[in-house]
């Protein structure tokens, strides 16, 4: 990614991965938009388009399988880091700015259908209960999860959706004709 470098950290397991393959397909103060594909092989999982919203603390994904067929609209709290990158000595470059975005480990699964689940709260309790969690990150993780389902609630997640599907029509037009 030019001047810019993703990393994924997750408390359980705990790795702090970058993201080097992810191709940046949007970036302002607000979103950051990739493309992927899956950095360990699934059965069905094979790539997708993730939306990070900075400010809201979560990121949706949405997952596609082998031969591009929707699975779910993945959502991850996240929590995250920024380094701003810095001019390097002698040149007219500078570092590329770097986010670190920390899993709360709460996701919210939407599924074509309109169907959700919530997943993995047994994971936040033991990080929680482990000491891998503070006390500010687990009300902050909660309280995130509960305005991403207030606005799943209101019929208004095709609006966050929006941003990710934008991006990918913009993406695929790019590319051109197969």
């Amino acid at each position: 990614m030019d001047n810019l470098i993703l990393y994924r950290k997750r408390l359980i397991p705990e790795e702090c991965i970058e993201l080097k393959d992810d191709i940046l397909l949007y970036r302002d103060n607000e979103l950051i938009i990739t493309k992927w594909n899956t950095l360990h092989p699934k059965k069905t999982l094979h790539h997708g388009y993730s939306c990070y919203f900075l400010e809201r603390g979560f990121k949706i994904s949405k997952f596609y399988d082998h031969e591009s067929n929707l699975i779910s609209w993945y959502c991850d709290i996240v929590a995250h880091s920024f380094e701003k990158g810095v001019p390097i000595p002698g040149t007219a470059d500078c570092s590329p700015d770097k986010y670190v975005f920390t899993d709360l480990l709460i996701d919210v699964i939407v599924y074509p259908n309109g169907s959700y689940r919530v997943v993995d709260l047994d994971e936040l309790a033991d990080a929680f209960r482990r000491g891998l969690l503070s006390p500010e990150l687990l009300t902050a993780a909660l309280k995130t999860t509960d305005k991403l389902l207030t606005i799943i609630y209101r019929n208004d997640f095709d609006r966050l959706q929006q941003k990710i599907n934008e991006a990918e029509v913009r993406d695929l037009a790019a590319q051109g004709p197969l």
